[in-house]
């Protein structure tokens, strides 16, 4: 899916460019058998409901009905569509937890560019990983 379905549970925009990003959007995709959610590639050009540098620089997604989360609440309500990720997803629902996951996003961001460096010069490009 390349863009928001009415019928998804949640709505994810990724960054396409980013070779650690479409890893993990592949791996979840094989977890969502039901389809719930709509996974959008900003990085192909996809309409961006906010600012796209904004968008770009941390994960973002929206249950249906609900409004925009960024962050360990965006990854928490990603899980809580997908059946077995489900009960994580429900647990990040607590404050603490959710504050938990937050800072462990925060200190992931910190060192996501590096990442992203040796993941591309493992790949040898970045080309989009089946």
């Amino acid at each position: 899916m390349t863009g928001p379905v009415s019928a998804s549970q949640v709505t994810v925009w990724y960054d396409g460019d980013c070779p650690l990003c479409r890893r993990e959007i592949a791996w979840l995709r094989r977890l969502d058998r039901r389809e719930a959610i709509a996974f959008v590639n900003v990085a192909e050009g996809a309409a961006c409901p906010i600012d796209r540098s904004t968008l770009l620089a941390r994960f973002h997604a929206q249950e249906a009905g609900g409004p925009m989360v960024s962050g360990a609440a965006a990854f928490a309500a990603m899980w809580r569509a997908i059946p077995v990720l489900r009960p994580v997803g429900l647990m990040a629902r607590s404050p603490p937890v959710l504050w938990v996951l937050e800072r462990a996003y925060r200190a992931f961001l910190l060192i996501r560019p590096r990442l992203q460096a040796l993941a591309r010069r493992l790949t040898g490009s970045v080309a989009e990983v089946p």
